[in-house]
């Protein structure tokens, strides 16, 4: 079942996060950005044992562009139409805020493509560059992939 997070689930998403930031598959996220941020975030909770198995942040970067980031679905629950059903709640969400164009920075290029997105420039992100790229450990060489949907 899919809900927006919960203070309580901080700490979770805190591990699963960090976990996939640990095989580089995800930049890492620290308790003050996850807490910070709760309310950019969806997760994907087991309906019998209330367990977090997956989560996803839209966050919101300008008047029209939003970023989905932090898309994470444990491995044992990979390939369940989980992350995709995270990428629509967000998509979902931005529609509903009059948001028309959402991106991504990521290493799984074919999953977001498979929903839709398509591979662009990040030169044509100036507002995320400013706002996060700067403080990035990987700044200037990231090595992630920008994928973008117009939803207009």
């Amino acid at each position: 079942m899919i809900r927006k997070a919960r203070i309580s689930d901080v700490k979770h998403l805190h591990r699963l996060l960090n976990a996939f930031a640990a095989e580089g598959k995800l930049l890492p996220r620290s308790l003050n950005d996850l807490y910070t941020n709760i309310r950019d975030t969806f997760v994907w909770e087991d309906e019998e044992t209330h367990e977090i198995l997956g989560c996803g942040s839209l966050h919101i970067v300008w008047e029209d562009l939003a970023e989905i980031r932090s898309l994470a679905v444990r491995n044992e629950w990979q390939g369940r139409g989980i992350g995709a059903r995270l990428v629509q709640a967000c998509l979902q969400e931005a529609g509903e805020l009059g948001i028309h164009r959402v991106f991504v920075l990521t290493y799984e290029v074919e999953f977001f493509r498979k929903q839709g997105f398509q591979e662009v420039e990040k030169h044509i992100f100036p507002q995320k560059i400013w706002a996060d790229c700067l403080h990035c450990n990987k700044f200037p060489d990231c090595d992630e992939t920008a994928l973008v949907l117009d939803l207009a």
